[in-house]
């Protein structure tokens, strides 16, 4: 591929619902524009976005994919993303290297959550977007409905600039809104020129008229002369809609057939027409050295620079870093600086991907977005310039897991290969997360949902050969007392020779602090207990609060005295009087009152209006206590509630299935509070059958 410029570059991002049709539009685009000569199917697992196993198998995209297509001189940097909300971090990686957005949506379900959550994307990331409405050869799609929904959710800013010519429920043509003409078409991706059916004029003057007006909009010299009744000439509205289109006050709908690759020429020429190339677009960083800000806005005469949006880890093709540089142009035998890590990196070559298959180029230019091999110390957020000028950007915003499992090795022997494989996959996917639970002793996956951990475990089992069961993890509980006890334990050994002897006499109550395990204090009168055993005493209590008698979880909250006790001047020992202690501890601790504390999260949960009964009804099911709701922007209300950890189980599915798939939350550790006696008997209860 040539290397091409920077205002000869469009990077798109598409976006949708899962199912929508974007993997099909890129087949599509690929054979339009020559870049294959057949087209891949999903069906048949044979596509070029989705090319890791386990997408072929499960018939959708998992990975956000680099598809660079040319087309009328430009090169079109396509990024396809997943659909399903399980794989947001990839959409968010895309969406960061993007200048604009293709939203792509099923003339058959027409607009979607997915839709919706797009939409918001590209607000956030303020990008120009179009819509494309693909399965317009289906029986039952409908164009116009489609349009007449999006125009209810968004406004006026919805144009058409296409219109569908169907016969028997069948799409054999389009007509242009732009150019008043029609098209009819002759096979797969061809047209001819046509004559505009009579029964589609009616909705083409309605459509077309809202086109004029919202091109009118953009002067007062075009509004004047759209008074006077006079015609724009067919330039003169593509400029229009281009000044509209990138300051987002247009939103292009077009339309056509994936299977019959029908309409794809028609949104790539868009896409070179309409959406900005990387240097009208602005973007700063920070010079570390001088902490001044640095104005690369995708400026090629600049110091270089750019940004790793994306890590690919692939066991066959290697490691690959992919870069959308954001000033000057990037070389293959470049000494780039990572300000990040402090480390110097050589890329050696540079590519640019095709799904997975790399092909080498000679240079990038600034907004150019490109991949280098087997960079050893840079990661995903990183920012690679040079030494004497080293710049860094804001990292990416990712969406933060919350959904966790316990995960074990099924072979012994294998926890080596499963951490390594594990590392691999967190580089490469931002919303994965391995956290060591050592105090419950136990390993934890945490991702965006329940399907994203199952790919997770499938993936090591496919790619990397190795096991991994998912199980409930054990929620950190932990132990306290809520009465007074006074206990005496001797501890008494005799084998011949010296013997064992700690005698301690201690009184436990609560210490009211449930941040610090214990607190001890000795009040010993007449050196009953030497004080040289008195860290003895102590190592003892620590040892004890580790794994409580109740259940095996933490003590916290105890306040222990010494007060008395006796020795033996030849058999007393620090051990003999630790192991005092200990036989202490567990009798005094359980003559205490013990209760099981429960760990309680503060639960920020984000619906539309419409749900919030339902939510709040199934928060009080998980034993969640709702303290209030707060309205904001788009119809939404964030319920804030405490609710017990456990009560989280499965959340993630619930509140999808609850909501469309439109309701978030997060939480954040809040107390421990006492659990009620049922959870305490079944908790005590599971630590006896685990003995």
């Amino acid at each position: 591929m040539k290397v091409y410029r920077t205002d000869e570059i469009r990077n798109v991002v598409l976006l949708g619902h899962g199912g929508s049709g974007k993997t099909s539009l890129v087949e599509a685009m690929l054979y339009v524009s020559g870049a294959t000569n057949r087209m891949g199917k999903i069906a048949d697992s044979n596509t070029v976005s989705d090319f890791d196993k386990e997408e072929q198998k499960r018939g959708f995209s998992i990975g956000t994919s680099l598809i660079p297509i040319e087309w009328e001189k430009a090169k079109i940097n396509i990024l396809d993303t997943p659909g399903y909300f399980d794989f947001v971090g990839e959409v968010e990686e895309a969406v960061s290297a993007a200048d604009a957005a293709v939203i792509v949506v099923s003339g058959k379900a027409g607009v979607q959550v997915g839709t919706e959550k797009a939409w918001e994307l590209c607000d956030k990331y303020n990008l120009p977007r179009m819509i494309y409405v693909t399965e317009m050869d289906v029986d039952d799609a409908s164009f116009r409905q489609v349009v007449a929904d999006l125009t209810e959710k968004y406004g006026k800013k919805i144009a058409p600039h296409f219109q569908p010519i169907r016969e028997n429920e069948k799409l054999v043509g389009y007509i242009n809104i732009i150019k008043n003409a029609g098209r009819r078409y002759t096979g797969l991706g061809q047209r001819e020129e046509c004559e505009i059916p009579d029964y589609c004029k009616p909705n083409l003057e309605i459509l077309r008229d809202s086109l004029m007006e919202a091109v009118a909009e953009t002067s007062e010299e075009f509004m004047e002369r759209y008074f006077n009744g006079d015609e724009f000439s067919v330039e003169e509205i593509r400029a229009a809609m281009r000044t509209e289109v990138m300051d987002g006050d247009i939103v292009p709908v077009a339309m056509g057939s994936n299977l019959q690759a029908q309409g794809v020429a028609n949104l790539l020429s868009d896409i070179v027409r309409f959406f900005p190339s990387p240097d009208k677009r602005s973007c700063v960083g920070i010079n570390r050295r001088t902490n001044e800000i640095f104005e690369a806005n995708y400026d090629f005469a600049k110091s270089k620079t750019a940004y790793v949006f994306k890590t690919m880890v692939d066991p066959f093709i290697g490691k690959y870093s992919f870069v959308k540089v954001y000033s000057g142009v990037l070389k293959g035998d470049d000494v780039l600086y990572n300000a990040d890590t402090d480390a110097e990196e050589k890329p050696g070559k540079l590519y640019t991907l095709c799904g997975n298959k790399p092909s080498e180029v000679s240079e990038l230019f600034a907004g150019d977005i490109g991949a280098i091999a087997k960079l050893t110390n840079t990661r995903t957020g990183d920012t690679l310039s040079v030494k004497n000028n080293p710049v860094s950007y804001a990292r990416t915003d990712f969406s933060v897991p919350y959904t966790y499992m316990k995960y074990r090795v099924k072979n012994k022997g294998d926890e080596d290969k499963v951490s390594q494989a594990l590392a691999r996959m967190t580089a490469e996917d931002v919303t994965l997360r391995t956290v060591n639970d050592s105090e419950n002793r136990q390993s934890l996956l945490y991702g965006m949902g329940e399907q994203h951990l199952e790919i997770v475990a499938s993936k090591l089992a496919s790619r990397y050969k190795v096991e991994i069961t998912l199980e409930t993890p054990k929620v950190a509980f932990r132990e306290t007392i809520r009465k007074n006890s006074d206990v005496d334990s001797k501890y008494k050994k005799q084998s011949g020779g010296h013997g064992q002897y700690g005698h301690v006499k201690m009184k436990f109550e609560p210490s009211g602090d449930l941040e610090t395990p214990f607190v001890f204090e000795e009040c010993v009168v007449g050196g009953a207990v030497p004080k040289n055993y008195f860290p003895a005493v102590e190592k003892g209590l620590q040892e004890s609060v580790v794994k409580g008698p109740l259940a095996g979880y933490p003590v916290v909250g105890v306040k222990a005295t010494l007060y008395d006790g006796s020795y033996h001047p030849v058999d007393s020992s620090e051990m003999a009087f630790k192991t005092a202690t200990i036989q202490a501890f567990k009798k005094g601790f359980m003559e205490a009152s013990p209760v099981l504390l429960e760990p309680i999260v503060s639960l920020k949960v984000t619906v539309p209006d419409d749900y919030t009964g339902d939510v709040m009804g199934d928060l009080n099911k998980r034993r969640g206590r709702v303290l209030g709701m707060t309205p904001v922007a788009g119809g939404k209300q964030v319920i804030e509630a405490d609710i017990p950890m456990t009560g989280l189980f499965g959340y993630c599915t619930t509140l999808r299935s609850m909501t469309g798939g439109r309701g978030t939350y997060a939480y954040t550790f809040a107390r421990y509070e006492q659990a009620s006696s049922d959870v305490q008997e079944k908790e005590i209860a599971a630590r006896a059958a685990e003995e």
